[in-house]
């Protein structure tokens, strides 16, 4: 049978696509996510269900979900001590709009904000794929130890600037206990705090909780920070809003007498004039 001149098109539009994606397909009055319509799943899945269907692909189990649930919350806000949350006040007090304030916040994320989730999700994923799981866990955790102490690098998900004892950790992980969601990268962390405890009294931060369980569900190291963002953006929303309606506008978030300039003393541009046409 012939192959029409539309046909052998569809063909070569499938086989040479410009874009391709496997996350939605929007056509004239459908919108197809994973799978499922987007009318059937709204009303019909919590908003946890829906980020983890969104980037696993998959629907998770009622005890997944409510982790994952638990896993956001726990990102929601530290109050006005991170630097996104700072930048994105002091974008809101100089009258921007809302999305730029915060944009602002969210672009504030980098290697000492934020990337410690990534960071170690990274490490316990790569040395639990190449360690032998019958091994003594207490054994696997001290290799990974020795391993940051030989390069003198801190270990991260562990230790905290403000908490001595960040108490979201231990919350996350009497959760994951609860809900069946505690394997290899969670027990692996868990070791680690015991190792640490014993050399520096150092504690599991909210990094390292959530960098086990979220492996531990498959989530894979690369979607950390984003994870973290999806938390986090409630909080920022917030602090942009109290900002706008309690503070006054361009407020001060210090005085002048508290800038210290240690920079050159007053010159004069003539002088460099001056001293041009000498070296002429």
């Amino acid at each position: 049978m012939a192959i029409g001149r539309e046909s052998l098109e569809n063909v070569f539009k499938i086989s040479n696509p410009k874009w391709r994606t496997s996350i939605t397909k929007v056509e004239p009055n459908s919108i197809i996510t994973r799978g499922y319509s987007q009318e059937d799943l709204i009303g019909n899945v919590s908003f946890s269900e829906m980020v983890y269907l969104l980037i696993k692909g998959e629907m998770p189990s009622k005890k997944e979900s409510k982790m994952l649930g638990s896993v956001l919350v726990s990102f929601c806000d530290h109050g006005v001590t991170p630097p996104s949350t700072q930048a994105a006040r002091m974008i809101a007090s100089a009258g921007s709009p809302v999305h730029a304030c915060i944009a602002g916040g969210l672009l504030a994320f980098g290697k000492n904000h934020a990337g410690a989730i990534e960071r170690s999700m990274k490490a316990f994923q790569e040395f639990i794929q190449r360690s032998d799981l019958e091994e003594d866990i207490y054994n696997n955790a001290k290799n990974f130890v020795d391993g940051y102490l030989k390069k003198g690098s801190k270990i991260p998900g562990f230790g905290h600037r403000y908490h001595s004892e960040d108490p979201r950790a231990a919350r996350l992980i009497d959760m994951a206990k609860k809900h069946g969601c505690i394997g290899p990268h969670t027990r692996l962390a868990m070791a680690v705090q015991e190792i640490l405890l014993e050399m520096k009294d150092i504690k599991m931060n909210i990094d390292g909780a959530n960098a086990g369980i979220l492996s531990d569900m498959g989530f894979d190291w690369r979607t950390g920070t984003g994870i973290f963002m999806i938390g986090r953006l409630p909080g920022l929303i917030s602090h942009v809003y109290e900002e706008k309606v309690r503070e006054p506008d361009f407020r001060k978030f210090f005085d002048v007498e508290e800038i210290y300039y240690d920079g050159m003393e007053e010159r004069k541009v003539s002088y460099i004039h001056d001293l041009k046409r000498t070296m002429d």
